[in-house]
């Protein structure tokens, strides 16, 4: 029976819990798998091969190709744990979040520097405001990592 999730109406958010939690479980691991040096090595060398290591879904390992950071939230990735391909890639987690927002890694921070979004119109889905969905890179295709 599943549990009431009115945090689900947040626009714009993945609230990694139990459910998520369970469903990227590998896609975790295989992010904390980069943390040595040897499987960095590896990964970087050839990701396809190294991500058939995991089994996790294909969808998942889809994500983790494209540098989609925002897909792989949706599918249970937990940011503290994705930073570490965007470590493995040279990448900050300013330059991360940016992609994930479509912004430049400029735009992110003066947009942060600047108090970062407004709550008004982003309280729940269906407002008018900038971290609504429709005005959000998630799952449109774009907000990628790297190439």
């Amino acid at each position: 029976m599943p549990l009431d999730k009115p945090y689900l109406d947040v626009p714009g958010t993945t609230i990694f819990d139990a459910d998520q939690s369970r469903k990227g479980y590998w896609l975790n691991q295989f992010c904390m798998s980069l943390m040595q040096a040897a499987n960095r090595e590896r990964y970087l060398a050839d990701r396809r091969a190294y991500l058939d290591e995991w089994p996790m879904s294909e969808a998942q390992k889809q994500a983790v190709l494209d540098g989609d950071l925002n897909r792989c939230i949706a599918l249970g990735g937990n940011i503290y744990f994705l930073a570490k391909i965007g470590a493995t890639h040279g990448k900050s987690f300013q330059q991360m979040a940016g992609s994930m927002t479509g912004m430049t890694e400029a735009e992110y921070r003066d947009m942060m520097i600047a108090g970062g979004r407004s709550p008004e119109g982003n309280r729940f889905v269906g407002e008018q405001g900038s971290a609504q969905p429709q005005r959000q890179p998630q799952g449109h295709g774009s907000g990628r990592l790297f190439d």
